[in-house]
């Protein structure tokens, strides 16, 4: 799988291979998008900014940051591919309006 449509389909298959549909609602999965960012951030509360910079140097919390990093991307791809956002469109569009929002600072000679 190498794009995020790929993956929205393969969610869309997990779910309906187990039957979940009826549960892959917007307000469940936003709450456990929530519960999967929550996750990831305890692995992070309580080091120093050196050490957050590190974390992927320890096997272990690496693979648990690969894995709750997953469980969130699931959920959000799950969650666009419900409401029927195009998640790629949506990124594009909102980097242009950051654009405009924030643009870099003058450069003075």
């Amino acid at each position: 799988m190498s794009d995020l449509s790929d993956l929205s389909a393969a969610t869309a298959d997990f779910a309906a291979a187990r039957d979940w549909q009826p549960w892959n609602t917007p307000k469940n999965l936003v709450m456990a998008l929530s519960g999967e960012v929550g996750e990831l951030i305890t692995l992070f509360q309580w080091l120093t900014p050196e050490e957050s910079a590190t974390i992927m140097a320890d096997e272990k919390l690496a693979g648990e940051v690969r894995d709750e990093l997953a469980d969130v991307l699931l959920y959000l791809v799950q969650l666009a591919r419900v409401l029927d956002v195009d998640l790629a469109e949506a990124a594009k569009a909102k980097l242009a309006r950051n654009e405009t929002r924030f643009p870099p600072p003058s450069v003075v000679e």
